[in-house]
């Protein structure tokens, strides 16, 4: 079970807002404690109907459930949400066909599945939402995290980048009740 760190939020409940700057827009603002900042977004922008391997962002409103982080690269966040620190062998499974499809797994692993200890940066602080979790439905993607944006802001695979300073502020934040909404219109 993953540790709280402790961090004063500013209200019972923070709602998180990515707003589209259009349906194929690799690229969002994302607003939240009475700041906007630049995020990026799924390769083919935004889609209401999440696919497995589509490259879009889940359109959708999804709780923030915990957050890992690697320990040997960054200091621990400040948040209220549940935290641990990233293993060498936490992968998680993006296999359709698997019964631990959209689920951590420990690698390493028979079925397809990333690694979540990462040589680059961009999973040193990953927030896990609960994109397809309860219930989860086959091909209707995995691993729709919130974790750290590629220089320029470039296209994730489905998630939500931030810069470091973005994920900490955002993060001090957070509380378990934190939802964010990723649509198009205002929030």
């Amino acid at each position: 079970m993953p540790k709280r760190s402790g961090a004063k939020p500013l209200q019972a409940t923070q709602k998180l807002c990515v707003q589209t700057l259009s349906a194929r827009a690799p690229q969002g603002r994302l607003a939240f404690a009475g700041r906007t900042a630049i995020c990026a977004l799924g390769r083919s922008g935004t889609r209401a109907g999440k696919r497995e391997g589509d490259g879009a962002s889940p359109m959708g409103t999804w709780r923030l459930l915990h957050v890992l982080y690697r320990r040997d690269r960054i200091q621990r966040p400040r948040t209220t949400l549940p935290l641990r620190p990233i293993k060498l062998r936490d992968g998680w499974c993006d296999d359709p066909c698997d019964r631990n499809y959209n689920r951590p797994v420990l690698l390493p692993y028979a079925a397809s599945c990333e690694a979540m200890y990462r040589l680059d940066a961009l999973y040193d602080i990953v927030v896990i939402l609960d994109h397809n979790t309860r219930p989860r439905r086959r091909g209707a993607g995995s691993a729709i995290f919130m974790h750290l944006a590629r220089p320029g802001y470039k296209p994730t695979e489905g998630c939500i980048a931030l810069s470091l300073t973005h994920m900490r502020l955002l993060l001090a934040h957070a509380t378990p009740g934190t939802r964010i909404r990723i649509g198009p219109a205002h929030c």
